[in-house]
């Protein structure tokens, strides 16, 4: 495993996540059954997820040449930007709450819930196509893997322990953005990677 791939995956999946749907979808429904509950159905589902993106990450690279794995990981950055950009912190937070059924009773209820919640609002997320564009760009899946399951779970962690005082100091928007402005630089150094090579 390399530390240095997992220390940089980290902090770029765990700042795409904390203004994310699936945050508030956390903070929801710890406010409606235990926390502890929330969290472990939101970790099984994480964890699935990331391995789906890590795996088609690494199918790109073995099916692609290094310079159009650069120009793929370059558009895929882009998006991700576009996609963090466009975000807003009220229609994250709308969105959750459309989607969940609230259950107040049953520990098992409670994490089958939050599982399927989570499980559902990640396909085609940011973070899901950051971590695949990281495993085809790294082409170390086990650190990435741990990188961002090590991230989505601190985040799971946080929404469904002390959420409410999260999104009071650190505004969604303002995370949002700085998550496309790195994006936004990964993209324009893969393509610098791609003209290069």
């Amino acid at each position: 495993m390399n530390f240095a791939v997992v220390l940089a995956v980290f902090p770029l999946i765990f700042l795409g996540e904390l203004p994310d749907k699936t945050m508030f979808a956390s903070l929801y429904l710890s406010s409606r059954g235990r926390p502890l509950s929330v969290w472990i159905g939101a970790a099984c589902a994480f964890l699935i997820h990331v391995l789906i993106a890590v795996t088609i990450g690494e199918a790109l690279f073995h099916l692609l040449s290094p310079r159009a794995i650069d120009i793929v990981v370059a558009v895929l950055f882009a998006v991700g930007a576009v996609l963090a950009f466009k975000a807003t912190e009220e229609g994250e937070e709308a969105g959750a709450e459309e989607v969940i059924d609230a259950t107040r009773t049953h520990a098992h209820r409670v994490v089958a819930t939050a599982f399927v919640v989570i499980f559902v609002a990640e396909w085609g997320d940011l973070t899901q196509v950051l971590i695949a564009n990281l495993s085809a760009r790294y082409h170390e899946p086990l650190s990435v893997a741990v990188g961002a399951v090590a991230a989505l779970w601190s985040v799971a962690a946080i929404a469904a322990m002390s959420g409410q005082w999260l999104v009071r100091v650190l505004p969604g928007l303002l995370l949002r953005r700085i998550t496309g402005t790195a994006c936004a630089v990964f993209a324009v150094v893969a393509l610098v990677g791609a003209i290069r090579g």
